[in-house]
């Protein structure tokens, strides 16, 4: 097949064990990142299999619409970039592997370096040490906190399990079924949503972003905690009301946020709201980028190509394109 990789930045990929398992196959990769319609419809024009690095680039339908040799997306995780239904009607399939039983690790280290990074003020101290100004503030122990895991998947058990490690206090609020996993591994439920941003000294943000999750952080949650509380979100921009971070963050409440991820992403703003406050922590979606998360992710990627040219595509997002003219499969088909 004809594959084409948007988005690696670094040219990484062909580094991976695991790209061998595209050995047979033409395969382009571009290190840069475009959203200009007629650039990517002219570099796509060929591609039949088409491989996202996440939510990088938009997959609209008027771009599908100008790829006519298009049979496969794969990818791995979430895909709001992506337009599913446009994707059905040109009978082009989404596999997408929703990794259920594999936590990701390196979010979950990021998360807690940020945890770090933001209490005990580590970014102003190594870049005031580099102005020859000795010591600039005084950070906090998070022995004793309360540390607060709203979505209780696999990336915030893996949170909880750091924060017990380092003496923290670990408070859950999530769904109810995750809630009752919590309590089974042993952690506190909180009384209410309300009492959950009351209580927090760190909350950090662990769910997916769906319509029902989108804008569940509102600025009037963010009005409850602590001015000395620290709010983290390594897990999507859009599950805090828009605006209302920055908002509260000028309030006072929290007095500090520690933040992954953008409502609109690549960020190469520095005027972006967020990068201008001292009390923000801030890093560019870096929390998948390990060579080992990578290892993993595409190991996975590359698979669904190969299911796919062995005519039994896996983790199909949209298995009616597989059915309305386009390939099928006897194969598994689910998510």
């Amino acid at each position: 097949m004809k594959i084409s990789i948007l988005d690696d930045y670094f040219d990484t990929l062909r580094t991976l064990d695991c790209f061998r398992k595209l050995d047979g196959h033409e395969v382009e990769i571009w290190n840069d990142h475009v959203d200009d319609l007629d650039v990517l419809a002219h570099r796509l024009h060929d591609t039949e299999a088409l491989v996202l690095i996440r939510e990088r680039t938009k997959i609209s339908g008027a771009l599908l619409e100008r790829l006519p040799k298009l049979k496969l997306i794969s990818q791995r995780s979430v895909y709001p970039h992506i337009d599913i239904d446009a994707c059905t009607r040109r009978e082009v399939t989404v596999s997408s592997n929703m990794h259920a039983g594999t936590p990701s690790y390196a979010a979950a280290e990021l998360t807690w370096g940020l945890i770090l990074a933001a209490m005990r003020q580590i970014p102003q101290q190594v870049a005031a040490l580099k102005e020859g100004v000795w010591q600039t503030g005084v950070g906090r122990t998070l022995r004793g906190l309360t540390l607060g895991i709203y979505g209780y998947g696999r990336i915030g058990e893996a949170v909880a399990g750091y924060g017990k490690a380092f003496g923290m206090q670990v408070l859950v609020w999530a769904r109810d079924a995750s809630r009752k996993r919590a309590r089974a591994d042993g952690y506190a439920e909180a009384p209410s949503k309300d009492a959950f941003f009351e209580q927090c000294d760190v909350i950090s943000l662990h769910m997916r972003l769906v319509d029902a999750t989108r804008g569940i952080v509102t600025g009037a949650d963010l009005a409850r905690m602590k001015p000395a509380a620290l709010l983290v979100n390594t897990s999507r921009a859009g599950l805090i009301e828009a605006g209302a971070l920055v908002r509260a963050l000028e309030l006072g409440r929290p007095g500090m946020a520690a933040v992954d991820v953008f409502e609109q992403e690549p960020l190469r703003d520095p005027e972006y709201p967020l990068l201008k406050m001292s009390n923000v922590a801030a890093t560019p979606h870096i929390g998948y980028v390990t060579r080992e998360e990578y290892e993993l992710q595409f190991s996975d990627i590359f698979d669904q190509i190969t299911a796919y040219c062995a005519g039994q595509p896996i983790n199909v997002v949209n298995p009616a394109a597989l059915h309305s003219g386009g390939l099928q499969t006897a194969g598994d088909s689910g998510a």
